[in-house]
């Protein structure tokens, strides 16, 4: 299976309720910026890629269609809205139609490289997987699925150990990458603080840096 038979697919869910988790640092409207700046990190990674595969963002969030369409990005609308996993299997069903495999980055990963996601897909076996943790071991933070339909997805929790044991049982090949971009989500405090800390100057980053966090990471970590 050639690279360009293989869809980037990025679930990205209404940005209203944004990044619970970080509402002891972040205000809600904080929260929505930060998400937007980090989405807008990721597309503008894959945005100028010259020669990335087919990307869709399964979303029905208004800027989230905007910023995709002006990367000229296809949208699989997900007029239901119910979680990651249920966006992605609306979109998986797409790719079995077209018959591609599908590689699942999320949208919080700022920190995201071109030559990561290349890593993924030099890695990627005709039919199997490449799994991609998060920094913390527990999320899948790249799935790639050669033909996309060769094992469900289903985030949160532990969604690493789940998704490892099910691309073993399929019998395929699985290949596991550590990639240090692809593996900084942002979804608690301490996220936030790799991400300060991290070199780079990305949007979300130049945001962060604006809001003086460093005071407001040392009184939640005192309190």
């Amino acid at each position: 299976m050639r690279r360009a038979e293989t869809r980037i697919l990025i679930p990205v869910k209404n940005r209203e309720n944004a990044k619970q988790r970080l509402s002891s640092i972040l205000a809600a409207w904080e929260r929505r910026l930060l998400a937007e700046a980090m989405l807008e990190d990721v597309f503008t990674t894959l945005g100028t890629w010259p020669e990335r595969p087919p990307v869709s963002v399964v979303t029905n969030d208004a800027r989230a269609c905007e910023l995709a369409r002006h990367f000229s990005f296809e949208i699989i609308h997900d007029a239901a809205n119910q979680g990651e996993s249920e966006a992605i299997s609306l979109a998986t069903a797409v790719c079995k139609e077209q018959q591609t495999g599908s590689l699942v980055l999320p949208g919080d990963i700022p920190l995201l490289r071109v030559s990561e996601v290349e890593q993924v897909l030099a890695a990627a076996p005709s039919e199997g997987t490449v799994l991609v943790p998060s920094a913390d071991g527990q999320g899948s933070n790249a799935v790639l699925r050669r033909p996309a339909g060769l094992f469900p997805l289903e985030f949160g929790g532990q969604s690493f150990t789940r998704h490892l044991q099910r691309a073993r049982a399929t019998g395929k090949p699985c290949v596991t990458l550590e990639l240090p971009g692809i593996a900084l989500d942002v979804d608690t405090p301490q996220d936030l603080s790799r991400l300060l800390a991290a070199e780079g100057n990305t949007r979300a980053q130049q945001l962060l840096r604006c809001w003086n966090l460093p005071e407001r990471l040392l009184a939640v970590a005192n309190a």
